[in-house]
């Protein structure tokens, strides 16, 4: 077996640790950039305060209307993660810099527990790691993560979390209390070859931990959904049926599935991934994709963005819910309940009179 560093197309090799090969310059930045990395690359955090941490959206392909984000970039360092175009709105690179310069928000959970207890506040599921992973590395010390947690269990409210991180595992004793009516977990596998993530998905627990989480999740009393994202055409595709098995296996109640999506500068920079790691599959792969989407790399329309269209699209789905079908796996759950939101009473609040 060939055991030797991968090289990129100038010769250098990839950053040690790291999903992106380059930091290229954003879509708002006006000058490219011509960066050289020795070595390996430092993740640095700095701190935002905020006054309001509820992000609302009202896209019609999507299962929520609100979510909270404790953190701006992920150390996971996935080099498909959809969100990596956002670092761009901060004069940020999409690439090194989305996985290597953080930021956190200390005060979100006392940012939420202002926004729960506004007059009018309505409850609707809120969903947790929508758009960076709450459980990244950096949660170990900072624990803001637990924090909103916190603050959604007291005042029981549903909550939906996505995350590839084991450290949701440090609290299954929140999540055990909150139960089957007001929490969920949504975990993702994307393969189960532990030495392709590794290079999909450098600071991700391996498949197999995940596999190990899920059993512990479901073990407590918690409800679990396997998501098998993204899966990418031409090169995890195929492993549909061996991952969900696995999964249901370790405990998963549910399972759902997104095809790659390669929005804005996500695609340059998987192009220049598949070309250092697996550069005999990397035109497959990127046809397979355009395929897809109407032969682009991305088409973001409501409706097939999370889907896929054409006939590759449609079978891998006929895949998917074949499998799901014949191993018990639920697409949909019942909805969580809302009728149990409360504001706790606070230090000086006047107690309601029986």
């Amino acid at each position: 077996m060939d055991h030797e560093m991968p090289r990129l197309m100038d010769g250098s090799t990839p950053v040690a640790a790291r999903g992106a090969l380059s930091n290229r310059a954003g879509r708002y930045e006006g000058h490219a950039r011509d960066t050289v990395f020795e070595g390996a690359v430092p993740t640095t955090v700095r701190d935002e305060t905020v006054r309001k941490v509820i992000s609302t959206n009202r896209s019609p392909d999507l299962g929520f209307d609100r979510s909270v984000n404790p953190y701006r970039g992920c150390e996971h360092g996935c080099i498909y993660c959809y969100a990596r175009p956002t670092h761009a709105w901060l004069g940020l690179s999409p690439g090194l810099d989305f996985e290597t310069k953080l930021i956190a928000r200390p005060n979100a959970p006392e940012a939420l527990a202002a926004e729960l207890g506004a007059r009018g506040y309505v409850p609707k599921t809120m969903a947790l790691g929508t758009n960076t992973d709450p459980y990244q590395p950096i949660e170990a010390k900072r624990r803001i993560m637990r924090g909103l947690l916190e603050v959604l269990r007291d005042h029981a409210h549903p909550t939906a979390i996505t995350t590839k991180g084991t450290l949701v595992e440090r609290d299954i004793d929140i999540l055990s209390e909150m139960g089957p009516e007001l929490c969920r977990v949504g975990l993702s596998v994307t393969t189960l070859d532990d030495a392709l993530a590794r290079k999909l998905e450098p600071r991700v627990p391996v498949p197999s931990r995940r596999l190990k989480a899920i059993e512990r999740l479901a073990s407590a009393g918690v409800t679990v959904r396997v998501m098998v994202s993204p899966t990418i055409p031409g090169l995890t595709d195929h492993e549909v049926e061996a991952i969900l098995h696995a999964a249901r296996d370790a405990g998963a109640q549910a399972a759902s599935m997104i095809p790659l999506r390669l929005p804005l500068e996500v695609a340059p920079l998987f192009e220049e991934w598949l070309a250092t790691h697996v550069p005999d599959r990397a035109r497959k792969v990127l046809n397979r994709v355009r395929e897809f989407h109407g032969g682009k790399l991305y088409d973001g329309g409501f409706g097939h963005r999370m889907r896929g269209r054409g006939v590759h699209a449609d079978l891998l789905q006929r895949r998917f819910d074949r499998a799901c079908a014949s191993l018990g796996l639920a697409y949909r759950l019942p909805l969580l309940r809302c009728d149990l939101f409360h504001v706790p009473a606070r230090a000086g609040d006047q107690l309601a009179l029986l």
